[in-house]
This record gives C-alpha cells, structure tokens and sequence, in this order.
C-alpha cells in the first residue's frame, strides 16, 4: 500500500512568521501534535511539534514575574526560531513498510509527504499507519491468531494455507516471521473464527508445531548484525 493512499491529505499547516501561540492553539483546535511549516508555495520547510512548543513555554515552576517576562519573550517568538529545519519527509510513492522502518529508525512520530519540488502533499503518523495494518490485518472483524512453527523451505506455506481453507475458515490476514532458527519461520495466521480446535489439530497431524502467540516476543527472532 503506498503512503499516499493513507496518509492525511488536508494537512493543517503554519507560517514560518506566525507565532507559537498560533500554532498551540492551532493544535488544540485541531487535535494535532505536529505542524508542517510551508511558505507561500506550499514548500515544506520545516516542522514544528507540540513538544517545540512546550520547551519554548514558561514552566510551571516559575515565579509570577519570572512568567510574566516569559510570556513577553513568548510572543516575540516566530515559528521559525524553534522549528526543525528541513525535516525528513518521504514521497507519495513510498509504501506503508518504508515509512515503518524510517520511522523505527528515527524518534519522529510523523513524516510530511512531499513530491520531487518538495511541495507538500500531505502528512503521515503513527495514527495513520497503525489505522492502515488494522486494516490490511483484518483485524477489526473477531477471529483468533495461531502460530504456527514451519520450516523455511519451498512449499510450506501452500500447505498451512491448503490445511486452513480446506476447513473453509477465511483468513484475516496471514504474516510470517523470522525464527532464531534461521531452518524455521513462525506463521501467523488471523483467522476471522473462534472454532479453530479442529484446524490447530489438522495442521499438527501434518507435522506443524502451534506455539502460543501470546507468549511469542521479538527476542526469538534473529538478532541484526
């Protein structure tokens, strides 16, 4: 799925002259935690979080005077005096994983979505993206999750599959993970019923070891270099 299928296309944005108290209360309005900031173009030159604007407020600590000078100082503050700079942002053409792992691999809870002239196109967060897999997963409809422990080879997954749709029960979503033996691979079938007794016991007959989902965790899977 690409990014511009999900992310938000009607973005709220701000000028980089405006001042922080626009943009908290833009926030407020609006229930956002992030703000693109673009110049009459539409250029994406920045971005500006609810975190910015709080660092920049007076603290709660403060004496009256001390908030007071603070607020004098406040509204003196642009935009532009604590935004970043040239953020990150992604393209409307990269999919819903490229946008996971830059996000895993960056402490931002959102990424502007620009095109090639870095004209803003729209926004994408962590929202969007969990509202997305939910969707793709199959999850919102009730059904139950088996982990099934199969062999890495040729074939494999035809048969779970083969095994499930036999038994006529439809499938929500069907994902497979690494294993620390790297000869193995944990299948992760959703499957949209609660009876699946029979099923768990075709699938052992057929050689597949069930392992509780719940108690699965990232620690078993193969550790990056």
């Amino acid at each position: 799925m690409f990014i511009d299928k999900t992310m938000t296309k009607d973005v709220i944005t701000i000028d980089p002259d405006a001042s922080i108290l626009e943009a908290k209360q833009s926030m407020e309005t609006h229930h956002f935690h992030h703000l693109p900031v673009v110049d009459k173009d539409n250029t994406l030159i920045g971005i500006v979080t609810d975190r910015d604007i709080r660092s920049a407020m007076p603290s709660a600590y403060q004496t009256a005077d001390e908030v007071a000078k603070g607020n004098e100082q406040l509204a003196r503050l642009k935009i532009s005096d604590v935004m970043t700079r040239d953020p990150v942002a992604i393209s409307p053409a990269n999919t819903l994983e490229d946008a996971l792992l830059l996000m895993e691999r960056m402490p931002v809870g959102a990424f502007p979505v620009v095109d090639e002239d870095r004209k803003l196109k729209g926004i994408v967060s962590i929202r969007d993206l969990m509202r997305a897999f939910i969707n793709v997963l199959g999850i919102e409809e009730p059904g139950t999750l088996l982990c099934i422990l199969a062999e890495n080879k040729q074939g494999t997954m035809k048969r779970i599959v083969d095994a499930i749709t036999e038994e006529r029960i439809p499938f929500g979503s069907i994902l497979v993970a690494r294993h620390w033996d790297e000869n193995k691979r944990a299948v992760f079938a959703y499957l949209l019923t609660s009876n699946v007794a029979h099923v768990k016991r075709k699938l052992e007959k057929l050689g597949f070891t069930l392992l509780n989902p719940m108690e699965w965790y990232l620690d078993q899977m193969p550790k990056r270099e």
